[in-house]
């Protein structure tokens, strides 16, 4: 890895860092309206989430300069690692908004069952989401092959 590539993934790390931190702020901030949200529980959830995706991508930001990765591959994962950490926890904070959820968060959301748009809009989030932090935990994980990190 030459010097303008260890630079870039300096930088992508140092976002991934800052997008944690404000991921984290605002799960902080949702846990403090719980209670004003149409329904609470989904509140707590989008609360506890935002915490925990927030304290990975901080995490992650930490060991992304590690990595063994191209140059594509790397901005991809960033992409994906910010998309797939932010698409879950709005969509629990418009379920906990909105009233709804019942599709695919049952448990959390009771019997709140919103428009059909909403259900949908809600189930993109947690699917497309998800599947965002599918791949870029195989990126890491394919980042992380061998005994170290790339040489300087």
């Amino acid at each position: 890895m030459n010097a303008g590539e260890r630079a870039a993934r300096a930088r992508q790390g140092h976002r991934l860092v800052q997008a944690g931190v404000l991921v984290f702020l605002l799960g902080l901030i949702v846990g403090l309206l719980v209670p004003a949200f149409t329904v609470p529980r989904l509140g707590l959830s989008a609360h506890l989430l935002g915490i925990t995706q927030g304290l990975f991508l901080t995490l992650l930001g930490l060991v992304w300069p590690r990595l063994r990765l191209s140059r594509t591959v790397a901005r991809g994962g960033v992409g994906l690692a910010i998309y797939g950490c932010a698409a879950p926890f709005i969509a629990n904070v418009l379920g906990a908004s909105w009233g709804a959820g019942r599709t695919l968060l049952p448990m959390a959301a009771g019997g709140a069952a919103g428009s059909a748009a909403q259900e949908t809009a809600i189930a993109a989030g947690l699917r497309t989401g998800g599947a965002a932090l599918i791949l870029v935990t195989l990126v890491v994980l394919w980042g992380l092959r061998g005994d170290g990190p790339p040489e300087p």
